[in-house]
C-alpha cells in the first residue's frame, strides 16, 4: 500500500471496537431468542407453578386462574407447546414482553462489558502471564461486576414485565413497569436480584475461559487471527461459544433461578442464600433448576450469535 494511502487511512480506536461489537452482537442475539427468554422466565419463577395434572399435563397457577398446558417444560418439543399456550391466552405481543427494555438495555449492557474485558485483558496482559486463564478469568469477573452495577435496573424491569400474565396496565409497557416499580418499592426495587447476578459472575467467568482456550485452540489450528478470518473461523466460534456456555450455565444455573424470584413481587425471597435455601427445601433440585432445558435451549445459540457476531464486527473493524 503506498504511503499516503496508509497515512490518509482512518483509524478506529481498539476501545471503540469492543464497545461497538458488543452492542450489536447482544442486540441481534436478544431480539432472535426473544420468546425463548420469555418461556425460561415463566418456568423460573414460583408465581407460574407447574402441576402434574391426572392426564399428563400440567396445571399453571396464575395469580388465582389455573391454565392447563400439556407437559409445558419437560420435553424440547414442549417449549413449542408453551409458546402455543401463551399466544392463545395472552396474544403473539406476549412472546416479546420486556423486549423492551431488552433492547434498551442490552445494545449498553453488552458494549459495557465487551469493552471492559477487553480493556481490562489488555491492562492484565501487560502485567501477567499474556492471554492466560487467569487473564481471562479476572477480565470476565471485572467486566461482568461493571455491567451488572450499571443494568441491574433495565433487567429489573424487564423480568417484571415478562413475568406479567394479567395484561394489567401496569406492567404494558416499560416505563409504566418502572413507574410501578419505584412507586411501590421505591429506589431499592431496582436492585432487586443484584447479589444473585454477582454470583452469576461465575458463569461469566467460566464462560469465557472456557471460550478464550477453545479459540486459541481454533486460531492455532487455522493460522488466523483477528484481522485475517475465513467463514469457517466464524462457524468454529459459534461451537466454541455454545460449548462453553453449555458448561457455564449448567453450572451456576440456580443463580438464575433466585434472580428471577429476587425480582418477582412480594417479600418472601428477601436475599440471595435465603432464597436459594428456601427453593431447596420446599422444591429440591427441581425447583433449583426449573428452566434450565428452556435456559439452554435459549442460551446456547443466543451465546453463538452474540460471539459470532462479535468477532465478525472486530474482523470487520480491523479491516477498516
Amino acid at each position: 500500500m503506498p504511503e499516503t494511502e496508509t497515512m490518509h487511512r482512518p483509524t478506529i480506536s481498539p476501545h471503540m471496537t469492543h464497545v461497538v461489537a458488543g452492542g450489536v452482537g447482544g442486540t441481534v442475539g436478544a431480539v432472535i431468542t426473544c420468546p425463548l427468554e420469555i418461556v425460561k422466565t415463566r418456568l423460573q419463577s414460583s408465581t407460574t407453578t407447574l402441576r402434574p395434572l391426572p392426564a399428563g399435563g400440567i396445571s399453571v397457577s396464575t395469580g388465582g386462574s389455573i391454565i392447563h398446558v400439556e407437559d409445558c417444560g419437560r420435553r424440547t418439543g414442549s417449549i413449542v407447546k408453551c409458546i402455543k399456550q401463551i399466544i392463545e391466552a395472552e396474544g403473539a405481543t406476549a412472546l416479546f414482553k420486556g423486549l423492551g427494555p431488552t433492547l434498551v438495555g442490552v445494545a449498553p449492557s453488552r458494549a459495557i462489558y465487551f469493552g471492559a474485558y477487553a480493556n481490562t485483558k489488555s491492562f492484565l496482559n501487560s502485567r501477567l502471564t499474556p492471554e492466560s486463564s487467569l487473564v481471562h478469568l479476572l477480565s470476565a469477573g471485572s467486566a461482568g461486576f461493571i455491567s451488572c452495577s450499571l443494568t441491574n435496573p433495565i433487567w429489573m424491569v424487564k423480568t417484571r414485565m415478562q413475568l406479567d400474565e394479567r395484561k394489567g396496565p401496569a406492567y404494558n409497557n416499560m416505563l409504566k413497569c418502572a413507574k410501578h416499580v419505584y412507586q411501590t418499592e421505591g429506589l431499592r426495587g431496582f436492585y432487586r436480584g443484584v447479589t444473585a447476578s454477582y454470583a452469576g459472575l461465575s458463569e461469566t467467568m467460566i464462560h469465557f475461559v472456557i471460550y478464550e482456550k477453545i479459540k486459541q485452540l481454533i486460531q492455532a489450528q487455522n493460522y488466523s487471527t483477528s484481522s485475517d478470518r475465513r467463514p469457517w473461523d466464524f462457524v468454529c466460534f459459534m461451537g466454541a461459544a455454545a460449548t462453553s456456555k453449555t458448561i457455564a450455565s449448567t453450572l451456576a444455573y440456580p443463580h438464575e433461578v433466585a434472580r428471577t424470584r429476587l425480582r418477582q413481587e412480594g417479600n418472601k425471597y428477601r436475599t440471595f442464600f435465603q432464597t436459594l435455601i428456601t427453593i431447596f427445601k420446599e422444591e429440591r433440585y427441581r425447583g433449583l433448576y426449573g428452566g434450565l432445558g428452556t435456559h439452554l435451549v435459549r442460551q446456547i445459540p443466543n451465546t453463538a450469535i452474540i460471539m459470532a457476531t462479535y468477532e465478525f464486527v472486530v474482523y470487520l473493524f480491523n479491516r477498516c
